[in-house]
């Protein structure tokens, strides 16, 4: 009751921990989805994938390859750097 005074529920709070554990696991060198998605307690990494989609409008594949190697500003392999 708190939680809907306050204008939170328990799924968004949840959410919102999981995508930044998501993210910051997908970060990590060498780091597979399959992995990520049993870390993270998903029954399946289907049902990961569906919810990644859902918090951050890309598939992990396409959040790790564009948004975190644009941190990096490493050059994509086979691609040279500007």
């Amino acid at each position: 009751h708190r939680l809907q005074w306050e204008g939170q529920s328990y799924r968004a709070i949840r959410d919102d921990m999981l995508r930044g554990l998501a993210i910051k696991a997908l970060a990590a060198p060498g780091s597979r989805v399959a992995e990520v998605a049993t870390q993270l307690g998903f029954a399946e990494p289907s049902a990961f994938h569906r919810a990644f989609v859902k918090w951050c409008g890309a598939t992990p594949a396409a959040y790790r390859r564009d948004v975190l190697r644009a941190d990096d500003k490493t050059p994509a392999p086979g691609r040279r750097g500007r």
